[in-house]
């Protein structure tokens, strides 16, 4: 039997001690809501990353993260505490064992003050998508006879 692991590590920096607290009510709040709206367990671990700085938060995953969690969560702590800029993460999608399409990963870009994505990539789909594209590329060559495999 194969184990499937999705992990991140990355920093989120919340500005002081007094929103690094915050932040972790935010996390508990999202904590209870997600057990109790979707019966799932929190996709991520959390701590104050000290030698970055009090405000400064290292969110990661070991085994089974989340990264919709992450996502939901640093969109809730920037919408309570006022954040703004930009922030973005990459995460890793692996396998105990070689399996088809058990590896690959994504990464999401944030505007923290609109609470939106700016930009997101799953590899898995991107290479669906470019294989795709290019059969269209071939099959659209070739009737228009510019060559291609018909």
């Amino acid at each position: 039997m194969a184990d499937f692991y999705t992990q991140f590590s990355c920093i989120f920096d919340v500005g002081s001690a007094e929103n690094a607290a915050r932040a972790e009510m935010i996390r508990g709040e999202f904590a209870a809501e997600l057990d109790r709206d979707e019966g799932e367990n929190l996709g991520f671990g959390m701590e104050v990353d000290q030698e970055s700085g009090p405000g400064v938060l290292w969110i990661h995953s070991d085994e089974y993260g989340s990264p919709e969690h992450v996502i939901r969560f640093v969109l809730c702590c920037a919408a309570d505490l006022k954040l703004a800029g930009l922030w973005g993460f990459t995460w890793s999608h692996s396998c105990s064992k070689p399996r088809i399409d058990a590896f690959g990963g994504g990464a999401h870009v944030l505007d923290l003050s609109a609470g939106a994505t700016v930009a997101d990539i799953d590899c898995g789909n991107f290479v669906y998508e470019q294989l795709a594209r290019a059969e269209g590329d071939i099959q659209i060559a070739a009737s228009e006879g510019k060559g291609g495999q018909p």
